[in-house]
């Protein structure tokens, strides 16, 4: 990546392993873009040897990492999250204070994204906001923190009409909202995931026998059940496995309740179970590639757990998913999905219904899927390059004049 004086500095901040995925498609085009060159600043789950270290993954993307900030989760606790937001506020805005970045984009709704556009917004850099707008109400504090970061932030790209539609609802000018879609699925569209033989190679399964991708983490105001919430999942996993079916764990975020999954995780891994891999990290490529062989209806693959990305990636590759409790309750959905209690029973039918059912795997073939829109990462850039940096920029105005009329407020 060459430097110029002429080009627009805009800081792009990741903190964990699943948001830089979705942040591959933005980075290139920002760093392909003849107006544009990226600083990127790593944080978070990625300076982590707990979480896979995935640091290397984006080294080996060939992106360069500008600054690393370590932000230090001490407890699986809510007053550690609230701490580390403290300290990324602190170091964030030393190195934000060093580069002096024309733009800064931060995504989604993580507790480190949060401390990123207090930062940013705090300095009068302008923000870009990704994925605003969107709902997830079931129990987690992602809601509360991605609207916060909304209204902290300056440009908004949403994945969908709908989440556009809320962030115009909470009073932003028309202007600052742009409905772009899902910026990973812009590396879906191109192919770029692992094939089966590189599945094969890395993991020594039977891409031919049924496989589930597994991945739960903890709801953050129910962090201390976040062992019960787990153990139910693991047991009908172990039932499946007997019965011949591969399973591939993940590990969760670095949320409060993490590390009880952690913990369970390691004892289920040293029970040795047959056709089960626990894994740290599987990173964006093999991940996909996973998802991608769902395309072939020969091919017996489900998607399980609570991951956002059972709901927003699964769609385009029609791969059958498992949503297990209320963590992603209110979001955005394909027909592709069906829910599951925290129950051993419960868990186990629904896994067995989304891998066999033939009438549901043709539904699942001809889901919508309600995040595309296409090119979003070259949507981005484009917008960044072309919004003037200036005063009307950074003052914001609420657009809703708050008229009572009949009781009501518009």
């Amino acid at each position: 990546m060459k430097k110029s004086r002429n080009k627009r500095k805009i800081a792009i901040f990741t903190g964990n392993r699943a948001e830089y995925g979705l942040q591959y498609p933005i980075i290139r085009a920002v760093d392909k873009h003849p107006s544009l060159e990226y600083i990127l600043l790593v944080s978070g789950a990625h300076l982590d040897e707990n979480f896979g270290n995935t640091l290397e993954e984006i080294e080996n993307d060939g992106f360069i990492v500008n600054a690393e900030i370590k932000i230090e989760m001490d407890a699986d606790s809510l007053f550690s999250t609230a701490q580390a937001i403290g300290s990324g506020i602190l170091d964030l805005s030393r190195v934000l204070e060093n580069i002096k970045p024309d733009m800064m984009v931060v995504y989604a709704d993580r507790f480190e994204g949060l401390a990123a556009v207090i930062a940013s917004s705090q300095m009068n850099i302008p923000t870009a906001h990704i994925e605003g707008g969107d709902l997830t109400e079931g129990g987690a504090l992602d809601d509360s923190v991605r609207h916060a970061m909304t209204k902290l932030s300056h440009l908004h790209f949403t994945t969908n009409q709908q989440a556009t539609n809320r962030i115009l609802a909470m009073g932003e000018e028309s202007w600052r909202v742009h409905t772009v879609g899902f910026p990973a699925i812009d590396l879906i569209s191109e192919g770029r995931y692992a094939s089966s033989d590189e599945i094969i190679a890395e993991l020594q399964i039977d891409v031919d026998r049924p496989i589930v991708l597994f991945t739960q983490h903890s709801v953050t105001t129910e962090y201390d059940r976040s062992r019960d919430q787990i153990i139910p999942s693991l047991d009908a996993i172990e039932r499946l496995s007997n019965e011949g079916i591969q399973v591939i764990l993940t590990y969760p975020n670095n949320d409060a309740g993490g590390k009880n999954i952690i913990d369970e995780l390691g004892k289920f891994s040293q029970k040795n179970i047959k056709n089960t891999h626990v894994k740290i990290s599987l990173g964006r490529y093999l991940y996909h590639g996973i998802l991608a062989l769902g395309l072939d209806m020969n091919k017996n693959i489900a998607c399980v757990g609570n991951s956002s990305s059972g709901i927003k990636e699964t769609p385009a590759f029609k791969c059958p998913t498992v949503n297990i409790g209320s963590r992603q309750d209110g979001r955005l959905r394909g027909d592709n999905v069906i829910d599951s209690k925290y129950e051993e029973e419960d868990i186990y039918t629904k896994i067995k219904y989304a891998l066999f059912d033939k009438q549901f795997r043709n539904i699942c073939t001809k889901s919508d899927n309600p995040y595309w829109v296409g090119d979003a990462g070259v949507k981005i850039a484009e917008i960044l390059s072309t919004t003037k940096l200036d005063s009307n920029l950074l003052k914001k105005k609420m657009m809703l004049s708050g008229i009572e009329k009949d009781g009501w407020f518009k």
